[in-house]
């Protein structure tokens, strides 16, 4: 999963971009039969006239220009959450209708400031287009921007890089794919990549109008632990993927996941969300006449930066969840 998982990190993938999508069809191809519109991908195994639909985003947090000066300096708005702390001196690349031009986000000296930077919003800070006067000819207003950054393998099985937010996710469907293909489906199953979670669950919404499936299962990120965050705001890498427990989520579908990591020794833990959910998994339980939706998600440390961290052993345990889930029959259909 790891190849998988870094060729999908190291694509870009939001609005026009369709690279990381392109990718994800070609792999999925393999195993379903795969639809694309945009950067929402939809893949069916198995039939029958029951559906399960299993979702990850494809998407990516993006950046568009908003001004080009006359020295080359872009500014931006952000398309997702970003944290301007994070951004100073990052590279990124600005997606034109001539091709991808490298930039870099300025970053004042520590010689020549006087006390911390402080900035109230990512339209403070400028991007260096490198280009000088020569900008305004190359880059639109209205180009996105994505980070620039390859991932990298770090100690034990942990990972690092860009939109593992949910680059992850996506890698374990396709896993998943891999593995039950060819075998004897309770049901039918779809797989949607879906586009514009960052931008408020839009795509998940519209493929599962389309699909209109029986029971749901978002796979998305979650937070990691790491220094000054509560233990009750975050899960644990190396412990497996986090069962979502939520109003808005299936009660019986969170229990039987957590019923069959214990009888099959997958490890997993659980997250308590008192309202929704801030993922796919809001949105899909409300089309239509509602969808019994259950959620597991990947911990994460760094979200919505270049250099998110998941742990591989995580992604394999709820690729195994997800497996026994399908094989059992998914929940009651009474």
């Amino acid at each position: 999963m790891k190849d998988l998982l870094f060729s999908l990190s190291a694509a870009a993938c939001t609005g026009y971009i369709h690279d990381a999508a392109v990718l994800a069809e070609a792999e999925l191809k393999k195993y379903a039969t795969v639809t694309r519109t945009g950067n929402t991908v939809i893949g069916q195994m198995g039939d029958g006239d029951y559906t399960l639909l299993l979702d990850a985003h494809i998407d990516e947090i993006a950046l568009t220009v908003t001004d080009v000066d006359e020295q080359g300096f872009l500014t931006v708005a952000n398309c997702g959450g970003f944290d301007p702390r994070t951004l100073p001196a990052r590279p990124v690349n600005v997606h034109t209708k001539s091709g991808v031009i490298p930039a870099v986000f300025c970053s004042t000296p520590p010689h020549l400031s006087s006390g911390e930077i402080n900035y109230d919003s990512v339209s403070a800070l400028k991007i260096d287009s490198l280009l000088g006067e020569d900008a305004k000819n190359v880059i639109a207003l209205g180009d996105l921007i994505t980070y620039d950054m390859r991932p990298v393998a770090l100690a034990g099985n942990r990972v690092s890089g860009k939109s593992f937010d949910n680059r992850a996710g996506v890698t374990c469907l396709l896993e998943l794919a891999r593995r039950i293909s060819g075998k004897d489906l309770p049901f039918k199953i779809v797989f949607v990549f879906s586009d514009q979670e960052e931008l408020g669950c839009r795509g998940a919404k519209t493929a599962t109008y389309a699909v209109n499936p029986d029971e749901a299962i978002v796979l998305d990120v979650s937070f990691g632990d790491g220094p000054d965050i509560g233990a009750y705001e975050c899960g644990k890498l190396s412990c497996g993927g986090m069962i979502g427990c939520s109003p808005v989520l299936d009660r019986e579908i969170s229990d039987k996941l957590i019923d069959l990591a214990h009888e099959h020794n997958i490890p997993y833990q659980t997250e308590a969300m008192g309202r929704s959910t801030g993922t796919n998994s809001d949105v899909i339980s409300v089309v239509g006449n509602g969808v019994r939706t259950g959620l597991i998600s990947i911990p994460l440390r760094n979200m919505h930066t270049d250099t998110e961290v998941v742990d591989l052993d995580d992604m394999t345990a709820v690729v195994d969840l997800l497996e026994q889930y399908i094989l059992s029959g998914g929940v009651s259909r009474d």
